[in-house]
């Protein structure tokens, strides 16, 4: 099989499924999608890794099924990292510019000032994203490269993990036999899959509802403000239908994809489901308005939590183009009617966006995070791959900086 450096993958490690897209880039512009594949997943719970050999199992199985579609072999990834362990908040950092002009290392400068702020060494930064920069009082900057000015500030939105969950994922790709390119926030990715540049310059609330959690981000102005991760879910709805309805987990699943309903007025009434027994017992027909208010129960208060959390970020008024939906569990019936109920505000599905090539296949809410990954590897491959993560340890973080002070002198 053939490897070319064009090929950008990226590996979405859920908690139901763990899925695998290749991408070639045509052009700067363009990438077409080449291979998909996917597995189920059994070693997370809500997003981390609880069993190493099964994850790894799973990973190893996706990659070679999007290999053998594609007819090519990779080396390395673009992985989504979720699970309650994530934490996010925004920073501010201020320098005085050395030069009449600022350059990029006036910008790195005061990048690292906003990054100055007391993380435990449990915990480690994944992503530091400029959301505007201010020039002598002049804020709304998106670059100020060239600009003339003497006092350079810059407002970033800051994520970290913890340390053994972001580890422990590396490990599973590496120990697949790939390595990692670099580690992205699963709705940081699934918002470039399926936001318009129009809803991040008005303000928009991105909910990615996976299999074991719920993914929220704000984006106003083109800047990303505010992101959280709630760990209620698909698995969840899945569990509530398999205790309410008496049947195992796995027809649980089966009977959610084939006959949910998120939005219980919706549902005709007379309209029935077969529903197989636990333990042998003859299979029932129930109502499927039962099946619909088991789902609808555990949506509204995952929604309403989610609703409590923008209310809290402050950021309600921002909100200005709505709510858009993505992740496995949005394109189940009434999703959408029962979020515009709680939020009131309009709510649409995101589909993948903006790619070539067997866009038909991944034509759904459920690969958003998998494309976003790609798209986010596209636009960061110019600058080179990050082959790891940096700073693992105090030890780690004190080289480097001696590193880069050497640099610097010498």
């Amino acid at each position: 099989m053939s490897k070319k450096s064009n090929y950008i993958v990226g590996l979405d490690i859920g908690t139901t499924k763990i899925c695998c897209i290749i991408g070639e880039v045509i052009d700067d512009e363009k990438i077409d999608i080449i291979g998909l594949g996917q597995y189920p997943s059994k070693g997370l719970r809500k997003g981390v890794v609880v069993n190493i050999d099964s994850t790894v199992e799973s990973i190893k199985n996706a990659v070679e099924e999007a290999e053998l579609m594609a007819g090519c072999e990779i080396d390395s990834v673009y992985v989504g990292i979720a699970g309650g362990h994530i934490n996010s908040l925004n920073s501010h950092g201020i320098i005085a510019v050395k030069g009449r002009e600022i350059d990029q290392k006036d910008v790195d400068r005061v990048i690292e000032a906003a990054k100055a702020i007391a993380i435990p060494l449990d915990r480690e930064v994944i992503h530091v994203l400029p959301q505007e920069y201010i020039v002598d009082n002049q804020d709304g900057i998106k670059t100020p490269l060239g600009m003339a000015g003497v006092r350079l500030e810059a407002k970033v939105h800051i994520v970290t993990a913890a340390v053994t969950s972001a580890q422990n994922i590396v490990k599973c790709v590496n120990k697949a036999g790939l390595g990692v390119s670099d580690i992205v926030l699963e709705q940081l990715a699934s918002s470039e899959s399926v936001l318009s540049q129009d809803e991040r310059e008005l303000g928009v609330a991105m909910i990615d509802i996976g299999g074991g959690t719920s993914d929220l981000a704000i984006f106003y102005q083109g800047a990303i403000k505010h992101t959280s991760v709630l760990t209620i879910a698909g698995a969840q709805m899945t569990n509530d239908i398999a205790i309410g309805l008496r049947t195992p987990n796995a027809e649980a699943e089966k009977i959610k994809h084939s006959f949910g309903c998120a939005y219980s007025p919706i549902i005709s009434e007379g309209d029935n489901i077969e529903v197989p027994s636990v333990g042998g017992r003859e299979s029932r027909t129930v109502p499927r308005q039962i099946l619909s208010e088991i789902i609808e129960a555990r949506t509204r208060e995952m929604f309403e939590l989610l609703d409590h959390d923008i209310n809290e970020s402050g950021y309600r008024e921002i909100i200005s183009s709505g709510i858009v939906l993505t992740g496995g569990a949005a394109s189940m019936q009434g999703m959408a009617e029962l979020a515009e109920d709680v939020f009131q505000s309009p709510v649409r599905v995101g589909i993948p966006m903006g790619l070539g090539g067997l866009i038909d296949v991944v034509n759904n809410p459920m690969y958003a995070t998998c494309t976003g990954l790609i798209q986010y590897g596209s636009k960061r491959v110019k600058t080179g791959p990050i082959r790891e993560l940096q700073g693992r340890n105090l030890f780690d973080k004190i080289f480097s900086r001696m590193k880069d002070w050497a640099d610097e002198f010498f």
